[in-house]
């Protein structure tokens, strides 16, 4: 076939079934777009405003349907724009493929409109080169077809991740007589097993512990190991734990499960972890927040004998010591592993009857009673988890929840149930300000039959509430639930507790004789062409969220919540290790106290 080099990409984006090219035409990637043209059947333009967006649309999208999809920008400040974006799907294991605009081949080096040339021509993969798993520059255009196929097969297998290519103008738009052959021939066709003798050692463990716990990251989701996990689980009677990546993957009203370990996590959770005899944790990284800073509060291994699969060879060991350590596709490894256990335990335990199961259900009853005060609130404005408890009720189950960083991220992480995989899909590992709104489109995109609730909080929205306008343009049914309280709350009750109350700057939205500020989001979204509702009384919220859905448009409900400590915050249940100036005495003090248990 005699191609251009934009037309060798999009025809290689259809064979990969890649539904929706994201992004901003410029006059880097011209070529792009307008290879588009009469193969709208098969693949479609999708805009956003910023480029930023492009890429969280293309994660989210990842994360709910397990399909990458391509973000597309020109050169320059285009292409740089993606960076946060990237680093959120590098740092979550979500594939994103960045195509980026670049300069004309015979140009480079010469300083062209939004080259970045000081100390290499055409310079810009560099920029991304931390934050995706490989780069390629393309300079003729029969390089294109193994460029592509290179791309798609290290972006899906092992640990995913984004990767970029960088294709100069010129490249685009000049032809060359080529063949872009199936896919399938350049991929591996199954993710690697275990080795036996590990899982042998493993199911022996298992089998002989008193007290298993089962730590479920993204890995487990990726994998599609759902019915692996619970049958696991089930089969030793194990409490069953996960991180922001892994939630849902095990239902969450099931008499098994533990919600989350950390800091921000859940007290039953860091109890049945500092018990446990033994742990298997599945495709999880041990990061800062889900092991409270690496203290005792949570895991305690040794004596606690660790078992860990990954299919990242890096990640195992890195954080704490296994008994066994597998590199192995999580789904693959837990199936061979209830292979094993067969052998080792002939029939499921009858875990009900058990201590430990007893142990299970009451730290799970303490947990949720710990915050019945903020949940059964009456005080105006609402508490966040009196709002997030009338909305569960009138959400569907099955709905996809969307959040980006800040205190609603994390109280509905911390206090709302979910039931499937992809089910919620959060900004986790890099925590980006601004994924809610555009995240909430590449999930809606995704699965177009399913409810998607956006979540965030005030600042969060505003970071990229001008997507709304794609969500209204392209009628995406989503709601929208701005928690809003005039701040970067979150940052503001960490700045109190860790410094005192008397330390907090910079974190209130406050006019000049210090009142709070807000926008009317409630009257912008209407100005964007999205229906709207606004609220700070407990009784309403539930009754505005029933009726954004009922609209079946794109819809902002504003709750206005409560500012206070006491209604304003979320529970805290282990040590998250944030500095203190040494000139702040006291807290200083007892900075160093909880420093003194971190084990790294």
């Amino acid at each position: 076939m005699n191609l251009t080099g934009a037309e060798i990409v999009i025809e290689h984006l259809i064979r990969e079934n890649v539904p929706y090219l994201v992004g901003i035409p410029g006059h880097g990637n011209l070529p792009m777009f307008d290879a588009l043209v009469g193969r709208e059947d098969k693949i479609r333009p999708f805009p956003v405003l910023h480029e930023q967006s492009a890429v969280h649309v293309a994660d989210a999208y990842h994360r709910v349907s397990g399909q990458p999809l391509a973000a597309c920008t020109s050169i320059g400040p285009g292409a740089a724009n993606t960076c946060c974006g990237v680093a959120q799907a590098y740092v979550d294991s979500s594939a994103v493929l960045v195509l980026t605009g670049s300069v004309h081949t015979y140009f480079r080096g010469h300083s062209v409109l939004q080259e970045i040339d000081r100390t290499h021509w055409a310079n810009f993969p560099r920029v991304l080169e931390p934050i995706v798993k490989e780069w390629w520059q393309v300079s003729r255009v029969d390089q294109v077809p193994w460029v592509m196929q290179r791309a798609f097969n290290q972006m899906l297998t092992g640990r995913r991740g984004p990767v970029l290519v960088d294709l100069p103008m010129d490249v685009q738009a000049e032809t060359a007589d080529v063949e872009i052959s199936d896919p399938r021939q350049h991929r591996a066709g199954h993710p690697p097993a275990a080795n036996p003798e590990a899982i042998a050692r493993a199911a022996k463990l298992l089998a002989n512990a008193k007290r298993p716990l089962m730590l479920i990251g993204g890995g487990a989701v990726t994998s599609g190991a759902t019915a692996e996990v619970r049958q696991l689980a089930e089969r030793l009677g194990a409490a069953v734990i996960t991180t922001w990546s892994g939630q849902g993957i095990f239902p969450e009203d099931h008499e098994l499960y533990a919600w989350h370990p950390g800091s921000i996590g859940s007290s039953c959770a860091n109890e049945l972890c500092q018990k446990a005899d033994v742990v298997l944790a599945v495709g999880t990284r041990f990061v800062d927040w889900t092991t409270a800073s690496y203290t005792p509060h949570v895991y305690r291994i040794p004596p606690a004998k660790l078992i860990h699969i990954d299919i990242d060879a890096r990640e195992i060991g890195k954080n704490y010591p296994v008994e066994v350590g597998i590199i192995a596709d999580a789904k693959i490894a837990l199936q061979q592993l209830l292979d094993a256990l067969r052998d080792e335990l002939k029939q499921p335990r009858d875990y009900r009857q058990s201590a430990y199961f007893k142990d299970i259900t009451a730290a799970r009853q303490a947990f949720l009673d710990s915050f019945r005060e903020r949940r059964e609130s009456n005080a105006s404005p609402v508490s966040i988890s009196r709002a997030l408890v009338e909305m569960r009720k009138v959400i569907p189950r099955d709905s996809i929840w969307v959040t980006g960083a800040g205190l609603p991220q994390s109280q509905v992480y911390q206090e709302v149930q979910f039931y499937e995989p992809r089910t919620h899909i959060t900004s986790g590992g890099f925590s980006t300000m601004g994924f809610t709104v555009p995240g909430a489109i590449g999930a809606q995109l995704a699965a177009p039959h399913r409810r998607v609730i956006g979540v965030s909080g005030d600042g969060d929205f505003m970071n990229n509430m001008q997507e709304l306008a794609i969500a209204v343009q392209k009628s995406l049914p989503i709601v929208y639930v701005i928690m809003n309280n005039c701040g970067w709350q979150s940052i503001r009750n960490l700045q109190a507790g860790a410094y005192g109350p008397d330390r907090v700057v910079n974190t209130k939205f406050e006019n000049t004789n210090h009142k709070p500020y807000t926008p009317d989001f409630a009257g912008i979204a209407r100005g964007f062409g999205a229906q709207a509702w606004s609220t700070d009384k407990p009784g309403e919220v539930a009754g505005c969220v029933a009726d954004a859905l009922k609209s079946n448009q794109t819809s902002v409900v504003e709750v206005l919540t409560n500012r206070e400590p006491e209604l304003g915050g979320l529970s805290k249940f282990g040590w998250w290790d944030v500095p203190v100036p040494e000139y702040l005495k006291k807290p200083r003090k007892e900075y160093e106290e909880e420093r003194k248990a971190v084990k790294v």
